[in-house]
């Protein structure tokens, strides 16, 4: 893919993680049980490999709060930062740059992207202002978005297939 392509994807799939957590909570549906944010930061790094994977997931969360205040500053913004920008580093090594499984990617991603926000609480809770164990923290985030995890693993493998079809179309060369 040209670098000039996987600019413009780039900003595509940031775009959409601003814009999909507005219409989310325009509509009244729950942002932290659904993660639409989640979505571009998953599939930028599938499609795009880890740095264009990590770029999304780091600067999604610092736009959209400074665009829209969500997530919040404080206690939200650092651990969604490292957090995403995980999810799209792991997604995008594993899948695009060694051809792993989708799955597999997609899991370890999930995992690593939770891991790191937790070790980002340990290492500044006072700060942030929450006074629970990491994993109490994250097992309480992965429950409350639960629904949301499950729609990434149904959903997201199926789109990235159909969207690798459209990218290695001639329409893109």
């Amino acid at each position: 893919m040209l670098r000039t392509n996987k600019l413009v994807l780039t900003s595509l799939f940031i775009a959409c993680g601003l814009l999909l957590p507005l219409a989310f909570h325009t509509f009244g549906m729950g942002g932290r049980t659904f993660l639409p944010m989640h979505i571009p930061v998953f599939m930028g790094g599938l499609l795009l490999g880890w740095l264009p994977g990590f770029i999304i997931g780091a600067l999604t969360p610092l736009l959209s709060c400074l665009l829209t205040g969500m997530p919040p500053l404080i206690p939200s913004l650092p651990m969604m930062i490292v957090e995403l920008a995980l999810f799209g580093l792991v997604a995008g090594y594993l899948y695009y740059d060694k051809r792993q499984n989708i799955y597999l990617a997609l899991i370890s991603a999930m995992v690593a992207g939770r891991l790191g926000a937790a070790f980002v609480l340990l290492l500044f809770s006072d700060m942030l202002g929450i006074h629970l164990h990491p994993l109490t923290y994250v097992a309480a985030t992965f429950m409350t978005g639960i629904v949301g995890v499950v729609i990434q693993i149904v959903f997201i493998p199926i789109l990235v297939r159909r969207l690798e079809t459209i990218l290695n179309s001639e329409v893109m060369k």
